[in-house]
């Protein structure tokens, strides 16, 4: 028992150590280094810095950004998560270009960056950002005007591409080559997935600039209040002059508008009425699942569609679905659904469309007598039966679904 009473952590092996101060907050393993050199050796394993998360910690600033660079981040890093100074007091700079170049010498193999809060506008593009990164993440960022556009840089062949652009032939040959430099390039963007959470100073010419980025092909769009049905239809994937144009290869969007009651949405989902080629999957949320349902046939390419946050009739749903043949996957996530309603036929009223309507959503509710339980107030099993008659190779996923109840 002398023996048990006397051990302590130097008895541990590091490994067991290391575990151990995984648990702890980045604030936390920095005041565990300053214990003795020993943890303060094992504070600075790579390990224990492949995920940073600084968002919970509102004290940053950019002096303990450049502490935590030159001491602790290195090689391991591959998330980093940044919570600014935009609604702090404190404000001033708080990613600086020196940092980020450092950032990128220092960490050349962080594939992830979230920033919340963040101030970029004193930053000239998001070409400062590492090039090593694949998801890029803002919320409630500010951005300056041209921070998506890219660059290039200054080559000897230079005037030439300029004198062979003046002419129809030497344009066709200039947007050749522009497809040729792909993501590997050194001056390449190669981000795949962009994530835009409640950017406000988020606009169409910030969406047309992204039409340069060889490597995306993930594009979410969330509480992006100034962007228009033109922007989105200017940027869609179609065919031009020098082949397929715009985000050719995008293959999710997410376009949600649930934030701000009152504001008047732009409605960005009209743009897709023009069609996108090599689009797959599609994400609908809040205010633009009612528009983005009724260009959603438009897009012959569209194997997935999650529809979330909004509240949905079943006629509204087999109307949409009647055309969107092709779908592998439907999804609703937190929808609220209302109940079947079936008002008074008047003579002269109504239309074929709405007797056929009426008919596809319940075809299969009249196949035997067992199938006809009371589901009046229940729209989802009935939702099912209509959607598996439409979408017979359609899998429909149904999370955090519930049903209005009328007061009557």
């Amino acid at each position: 028992m002398d023996e048990f009473k006397a051990c302590n952590l130097d008895y541990f092996p590091e490994n067991i150590l290391i575990d151990v101060l995984s648990y702890l907050s980045v604030r936390e393993l920095v005041r565990a280094g300053r214990v003795c050199k020993r943890w303060r050796r094992l504070v600075k394993d790579q390990r224990l810095w492949r995920v940073v998360d600084l968002t919970a910690w509102k004290g940053v600033t950019s002096r303990i950004l450049w502490v935590l660079l030159r001491q602790y981040l290195g090689c391991g890093l591959r998330c980093l998560r940044l919570r600014g100074l935009l609604l702090s007091a404190r404000a001033g700079t708080f990613l600086s270009e020196s940092w980020l170049k450092a950032l990128t010498t220092k960490c050349p193999r962080l594939s992830k960056l979230y920033l919340l809060h963040a101030d970029l506008r004193s930053l000239p593009n998001c070409q400062i950002l590492p090039p090593s990164l694949q998801v890029l993440e803002l919320r409630a960022c500010e951005l300056p005007r041209n921070f998506f556009s890219q660059s290039l840089p200054a080559s000897p062949a230079q005037p030439q591409e300029e004198a062979e652009a003046t002419s129809s032939v030497g344009a066709q040959q200039q947007g050749r080559n522009r497809k040729k430099k792909g993501p590997d390039s050194p001056a390449g963007i190669a981000i795949e997935r962009l994530v835009l959470n409640n950017v406000p100073s988020f606009t169409d010419q910030h969406l047309q600039s992204l039409t340069s980025w060889e490597g995306l092909r993930r594009l979410e769009l969330r509480d992006t209040f100034r962007v228009t049905a033109n922007g989105v239809r200017s940027c869609a994937a179609k065919d031009g002059l020098c082949g397929v144009e715009g985000l050719s290869r995008l293959k999710f969007l997410e376009i949600g508008i649930i934030g701000r009651q009152g504001y008047q949405s732009q409605m960005p989902s009209l743009g897709l009425g023009a069609g996108w080629l090599g689009l797959e999957e599609l994400s609908l949320g809040g205010k633009e699942v009612g528009p983005g349902l009724l260009c959603a046939s438009r897009l012959k390419d569209l194997k997935r569609l999650c529809l979330w946050a909004c509240t949905l009739s079943e006629l509204q749903i087999v109307r949409s679905c009647r055309m969107l043949r092709g779908l592998r996957q439907l999804e609703f996530l937190d929808v609220t659904f209302q109940p079947r309603q079936s008002p008074p036929v008047v003579e002269g009223e109504g239309g074929e469309e709405e007797e056929q309507d009426g008919e596809e959503a319940a075809a299969a509710d009249s196949s035997t007598e067992e199938n006809r339980t009371p589901d009046v107030n229940d729209p989802i099993p009935s939702l099912r039966r209509s959607l598996a008659a439409l979408l017979p190779s359609c899998t429909l996923v149904f999370t955090n679904c519930s049903v209005q109840i009328n007061a009557e």
